[in-house]
């Protein structure tokens, strides 16, 4: 289909990184996109964080790689950075505030946020819980967590460095609180916050492609 003026493929991962990873590379066989925007939910991992705020992943970590060793377990991550291109455009586009025009009214328009997103295999529903402290502990700049990103981002990586982005908005705090957030109606709510801005996002990044190319290769 098209949107805002490109030409998209939309396709639903479900949950996991590597049916996440699986399905990006399927997408990308097939449709040769010129960049991935990944849209989804997230618990926030930091308290400046609201409901309904969007993420913009400047990294992805993969935070369940370690070593075990006698006095314990070692972190060893993978980790994905968001290409300096794709982060200025999607930089501009929050200081504009144009994409929340998409949005209904109301109440105040939701922010977006910049910063680093841990991708593991757990839902987090305790903030006390040994996971939530190895996130602590290794993942102290990690501003949301959630559980696809890092197939996503191992997928673009394979494919010649493919621009690929996460977009996730805050559906709940990755602790005992989620199951109310989730009643509440947030898991929706965040993922439209996230939709709107992708929207943008992905119309903004394809007339820069488009521009980049130069008229000798059209």
């Amino acid at each position: 289909g098209h949107l805002n003026g490109c030409r998209v493929a939309l396709a639903l991962t479900g949950k996991g990184n590597q049916s996440a990873a699986v399905l990006t590379e399927r997408a990308t066989a097939e449709f040769a996109p010129a960049a991935v925007i990944f849209v989804g939910v997230a618990g926030a991992l930091q308290s400046h964080l609201g409901l309904g705020d969007v993420v913009v992943a400047t990294h992805v970590y993969a935070y369940h790689g370690a070593t075990s060793q006698d006095d314990g377990l070692t972190s060893r991550p993978r980790t994905w950075e968001l290409s300096h291109r794709v982060h200025q455009i999607a930089a501009h586009l929050e200081r504009t505030g144009d994409w929340v025009r998409q949005l209904p009214g109301g109440s105040p328009p939701p922010r977006v946020h910049f910063g680093p997103v841990a991708a593991g295999e757990i839902v987090h529903y305790s903030a006390v819980s040994d996971a939530r402290q190895w996130l602590r502990e290794h993942y102290s700049d990690a501003v949301a967590v959630e559980m696809e990103a890092a197939g996503v981002a191992q997928a673009g990586h394979l494919n010649d460095a493919l621009p690929t982005i996460m977009v996730r908005g805050i559906s709940d705090y990755a602790d005992e609180s989620k199951s109310a957030a989730d009643d509440a109606g947030w898991q929706l709510r965040a993922a439209a916050n996230a939709a709107a801005f992708a929207t943008d996002l992905a119309a903004a990044l394809a007339a820069e492609l488009d521009e980049g190319r130069g008229p000798s290769s059209r």
